[in-house]
């Protein structure tokens, strides 16, 4: 797994090419998510996520996934599970403190963010893990978070 990972984040700027692709894709499936409802789809869309994350980014299913924004470099691989950067034990060679054998996840999504187009977003301060989300859907998550967006907007821009 390490090493599909790190082969990842030196592909950062292909995944994020994919994940531009996919997100437009799941949104346009919200109306057959809410006819199946959210409950229902969650236990096999989490299946699915769960596997392809999981062999790509290692992924911890913490429910908030930050790929995008940490240069595909999964934050809660970290073992103090840092959100925002590395800690101050980054050994001289990139390694972990924790782990000497393994390369520090904020150096590998610093290296990743600068083969990104939109590698900028790593200066983004991220929201503290919700541990109440762990084990869910992210993809689900986005979905009900894009179209609470798209409503908002459509309700503004009829009111102005």
């Amino acid at each position: 797994m390490y090493r599909v990972r790190r082969w990842v984040v030196r592909h950062a700027r292909f995944f994020e090419r994919i994940y531009h692709a996919f997100e437009p894709m799941l949104v346009r499936l919200a109306p057959l998510f809410s006819r199946l409802g959210y409950e229902r789809i969650e236990a096999p869309v989490k299946a699915v996520e769960k596997g392809v994350k999981g062999l790509l980014f290692d992924c911890q299913m913490c429910g908030q996934c930050a790929l995008s924004a940490t240069g595909m470099s999964c934050p809660m691989n970290c073992p103090k599970s840092l959100r925002n950067g590395p800690c101050g034990g980054v050994r001289a060679n990139g390694h972990c403190e924790v782990k000497p054998e393994m390369r520090c996840v904020w150096v590998e999504g610093w290296e990743g963010s600068l083969r990104m187009k939109h590698g900028n977003l790593i200066h983004a301060v991220q929201q503290p893990v919700d541990f109440r989300l762990k084990d869910s859907s992210s993809w689900l998550r986005v979905v009900r978070q894009q179209v609470d967006q798209a409503r908002e907007q459509g309700q503004n821009g009829g009111a102005e």
